[in-house]
């Protein structure tokens, strides 16, 4: 699994009615933050922070949680959770999720 700087780009622009958004390398990825707050993370994908509250909006959407391997067993990490494809183009949609995901 790799991050692609041009994806977490494309994502920070998306972003840019929420003030600054700065990249940062993180596991192979790219981690994007937000006044010092990580709220995302790219990958092969987006990935959102999201919470309990959340975390049935995007099951619903049919979004993934981040997933990887570590010693030879499937880490699931449910505290971020793949952004809907229909949203990555959506400025305000993207937004929208980013915002909550800062809270």
């Amino acid at each position: 699994m790799s991050g692609s700087r041009s994806l977490a780009e494309h994502v920070a622009d998306q972003l840019a009615p929420l003030g600054e958004v700065t990249l940062h390398r993180y596991f192979g990825g790219w981690a994007l933050r937000s006044r010092g707050s990580q709220f995302a993370m790219v990958m092969d994908t987006l990935y959102l922070r999201v919470d309990g509250a959340a975390r049935p909006s995007y099951e619903e959407a049919g979004s993934m949680p981040f997933t990887y391997l570590a010693a030879g067993r499937e880490v699931v990490v449910r505290a971020y959770y793949s952004v809907p494809a229909e949203v990555m183009d959506d400025r305000d949609g993207l937004c929208a999720l980013a915002r909550a995901a800062l809270a």
